[in-house]
């Protein structure tokens, strides 16, 4: 078998992770291999090396990787991949969605969108590689298992853990009489980390994320969304004026008002190293004002956020594509669409920001501060779900986490 890199110095295996490889030469495999649980606890490393020895051994076969989308595979799956066997033994091509390991084809694809099933259909798999399960369509992954029927085909997967209604939790990891094996994780699986590290991990997440992506449980979101924000966080004028003076660049988002909500645009600023973020002002339209009055407000208050020219971009609901047509056209800054990532996703990252007091709003921003303060999990679903009945400002909401979304990883880069 070829050896792992031997270029890059990597901490050894813990006791967890050797237990893992084990499976491999003790036939203790199953049909479905699930890594579920915290977050830096090392099971998508483990399950990578896993995944590759035992391609390595099954050989030449059909095989796929997937991901929630094509980036995330290049990002969580490939480029660790390559670390850990070396560039002579893993190429890709994203754009091409194929992969090779050790000369063995490996087809790649994203499940971001309801076509992904249709991409999988008439395959025939001897195994697959699913990262970050608990994202994926549940009909690509039922799909996804009628494909692997080569004989002995297997699954590999991990997962942080969700709602205990979520479909793999109750469709899957409680069945016992599935050809299963659920190997969980918590982040005291993983000894190797930086104590200043984990202790910084540690206070980022409270609440359910705390139990989900530090103790690796699945249970659910209820009650107020942001429980670590205080009054301590919101600037006056003065500190607001220092904060701006602070940045070193700046964004804007916005969302557009539709049936009972409002059009909603919030700056954000961006310090140098990116330890604090900072709401800086806000525009909140609750009249439901024509087109052109609200581009016309645009072009007023863009320009003047970028006044000390600190305003990088302005990231907007691509719902709404005349009027982001309009708002180009109004603007002097770059207009681009919002990536949009998921809801709970960004929620997530205010959460940890706020949880480990990076995170700063104006006392200008009257609306933001009160949807904050009023945000609410939805106790009448059984998935996670902000409440979204028109009794609470979620456009304020869906308008910081657009301009700050796509500076996720430089936020928390360590």
């Amino acid at each position: 078998m070829t050896k792992m890199n031997e270029k890059n110095k990597t901490p050894p295996l813990s006791p967890k992770q050797e237990k893992v490889l084990s499976l491999l030469r003790n036939g203790g495999l199953k049909r479905l291999n699930i890594f579920e649980g915290s977050v830096r606890s090392g099971k998508t490393y483990v399950s990578l090396i896993l995944w590759g020895f035992w391609v390595a051994v099954r050989g030449e076969g059909h095989y796929l990787m997937a991901g929630k989308t094509l980036c995330s595979v290049r990002r969580n799956l490939l480029e660790p991949l390559t670390e850990i066997f070396g560039e002579e033994n893993v190429r890709y091509s994203v754009s091409g969605k194929e992969a090779s390991l050790f000369g063995i084809k490996i087809h790649l694809e994203g499940c971001a969108d309801s076509r992904a099933e249709g991409r999988i259909r008439g395959m025939t798999l001897d195994g697959a590689y699913c990262d970050e399960l608990t994202l994926f369509n549940q009909d690509f992954f039922k799909m996804l298992l009628s494909r692997l029927s080569a004989k002995g085909a297997k699954l590999f997967a991990t997962t942080n853990p969700d709602h205990p209604c979520h479909w793999l939790k109750t469709d899957f990891l409680d069945r016992k009489e599935l050809d299963l094996l659920d190997m969980h994780f918590t982040l005291d699986d993983n000894p190797y980390l930086d104590p200043d590290y984990v202790k910084a991990l540690r206070s980022e997440y409270k609440g359910v994320y705390y139990d989900r992506y530090i103790l690796g449980k699945w249970v659910a979101a209820e009650g107020s969304i942001y429980t670590d924000f205080t009054d301590e966080m919101i600037m006056s004028e003065e500190e607001t004026k220092e904060a701006e003076e602070r940045c070193v660049f700046k964004t804007a988002g916005v969302d557009f008002g539709g049936n009972r909500s409002a059009s909603a645009f919030v700056l954000v600023g961006f310090d140098k190293g990116y330890d604090t973020l900072y709401i800086l002002d806000e525009f909140y339209d609750s009249e439901g004002s024509s087109a052109e009055t609200l581009i016309e407000a645009f072009g007023i208050i863009s320009r003047r956020w970028n006044e000390d020219k600190k305003l990088r971009a302005v990231y907007c609901d691509s719902a709404e594509q005349l009027l982001v047509k309009s708002f180009r056209q109004a603007a002097e800054i770059p207009v681009k669409n919002a990536l949009k990532s998921s809801i709970n996703g960004r929620i997530r990252m205010f959460c940890r920001l706020m949880a480990g007091g990076r995170f700063k709003v104006s006392c200008r921003c009257e609306k933001l501060i009160r949807a904050i303060k009023t945000a609410v999990w939805d106790s009448g679903s059984l998935c996670d779900s902000r409440l979204d009945n028109g009794t609470t400002n979620i456009d304020s909401l869906d308008a910081m986490e657009y301009a700050a979304e796509r500076f996720e990883r430089e936020l928390f880069r360590f």
